[in-house]
């Protein structure tokens, strides 16, 4: 493609080195529509005949049916999927094939394939994460009134119903969506037309690229049309805090399916056994995903490094966007796939969760805030109810078991409704502020997202 410059061929290891078909072939579908949009313009413009088009048009659509089918041959010495298209092109239809890059660089043309491919898994993405939240929503109709113990710093804190707990996974879920939704805005950009960096003196009808392309916009600097690779970093961010989302709920998934906790069981087809030990059933789906939030991770900053040092405009160092991009669009798809079906999967075990939640200490707050209501300063309030906590502890007793007297003496504030705090339903009734986990905001909740989720 540069041998009218060149003396020599490149070095084979050069080939090698720089090639790039092994992995942006993927890009084939958004290169070929790209190249039928381009070429109308370039019929508008004057540079292609209706029978040069016209040649074009089914040149690409035989090379599409031979990807598609695993008929085309990839060559490495062409590069990228760019120039085996081109190549191929001008291979089958001849002179006509060769005007196709006119005013086009390779420049222009890898963002905009780059642009296109994002923009369809953005969508295919958030597909995904709609459908764990679906998952999550009906775990959390199903679980019910069940109580687990709430944790702050894995201690036990306060109770909580199990399904609120799901539902903190689908409010992650949905900011992930809206990150991915906002994402958009600076992806769907039209960045054809911009050349190598500086347009082209053959000057084409950018708008109507666009609109055939579905974009809603087109760049308006040439230069930074054809370096600006934010839109890929933006979007691997994205990727990677949907990843630890997936992360976090994958270390709860793991520490519920423990003997410790038995919170819950996983069906058989979501788990793996052990080579030695007979009895073992393991969360690897869920390790797995914890362990691949570190590649989320590494493609983000892989990336981030790849820029920070690039002077305008392109530099052949932004070949490096795309593996890490394919590999984390691959990665969380496969992810956010298995997790729906084993969250869909899941057995709750609600006696163990019941049980574990039937911890009188999980009630000292509401202690407190029943002194509070007496008239007693909150702060005093944390002070009493802390000396009484740490009394039971020394004395190993429970806080039903205190008698009336006993709490007279931690405050004259106590009276005989006090063991009404200790009712484990009671206390999560009056937990009914917005956003609080009382069973009558949780069946609200289930259905306001069952009908968002449709």
């Amino acid at each position: 493609m540069w041998k009218g410059r060149f003396q020599s061929e490149t070095a084979d290891l050069v080939k090698k080195y720089g090639q790039s078909i092994s992995y942006d072939w993927r890009l084939y579908p958004y290169d070929i529509r790209g190249s039928l949009a381009h070429a109308e313009a370039l019929v508008k413009a004057g540079i292609l005949t209706r029978a040069e088009h016209a040649h074009i048009k089914r040149g690409l659509k035989v090379i599409l049916k031979e990807i598609e089918s695993g008929a085309f041959k990839f060559r490495v010495d062409l590069e990228d999927i760019h120039m085996n298209i081109e190549f191929t092109l001008t291979k089958k239809i001849g002179d006509a094939g060769a005007k196709l890059h006119t005013t086009r660089s390779r420049n222009d043309q890898v963002s905009l394939d780059v642009r296109m491919f994002c923009r369809d898994e953005v969508g295919k993405i958030d597909a995904l994460l709609a459908g764990l939240q679906e998952a999550l929503v009906e775990a959390a109709a199903n679980a019910g009134d069940t109580v687990l113990p709430g944790y702050t710093h894995l201690q036990r804190a306060q109770p909580v119903l199990f399904g609120h707990h799901l539902l903190a996974y689908v409010e992650m879920l949905k900011r992930d969506r809206d990150r991915l939704a906002d994402s958009l805005s600076r992806i769907n950009v039209l960045p054809l037309g911009s050349g190598a960096l500086a347009g082209s003196t053959i000057v084409l009808d950018r708008n109507l690229i666009a609109k055939l392309l579905d974009f809603p916009a087109i760049t308006q600097n040439s230069m930074d049309a054809v370096s600006d690779r934010d839109f890929v970093a933006e979007l691997l961010f994205d990727l990677a805090l949907a990843g630890i989302h997936l992360s976090r709920l994958s270390e709860d998934l793991i520490l519920w399916c423990s003997a410790e906790f038995g919170f819950v069981t996983l069906d058989d087809a979501h788990t793996t056994g052990s080579s030695l030990m007979p009895q073992k059933k393991n969360p690897d789906v869920a390790e797995l995903t914890r362990g691949k939030t570190g590649r989320l991770t590494g493609n983000l900053v892989s990336l981030l490094t790849v820029l920070k040092g690039l002077p305008m405009t392109y530099n052949r160092d932004l070949q490096e966007d795309k593996e890490p991009l394919f590999d984390s669009v691959d990665t969380i798809k496969d992810a956010l796939a298995v997790f729906t079906e084993m969250i869909a999967g899941m057995q709750i075990q609600a006696d163990a969760m019941h049980e574990a939640a039937d911890d009188p200490f999980l009630l000292a707050t509401d202690l407190a805030d029943y002194l509070v209501e007496k008239g007693v300063p909150f702060r005093k309030a944390h002070e009493i109810v802390g000396k009484a906590t740490a009394h039971c502890v020394a004395n190993e007793l429970n806080y039903p078991e205190l008698p009336l007297s006993q709490w007279k003496k931690f405050s004259r504030a106590f009276e005989e409704d006090v063991s009404e705090v200790f009712d484990l339903q009671r206390a999560l009734k009056k937990r009914k502020a917005p956003g609080a986990p009382a069973p009558a905001n949780l069946k609200r909740q289930i259905a306001s997202w069952r009908k968002k989720l449709g």
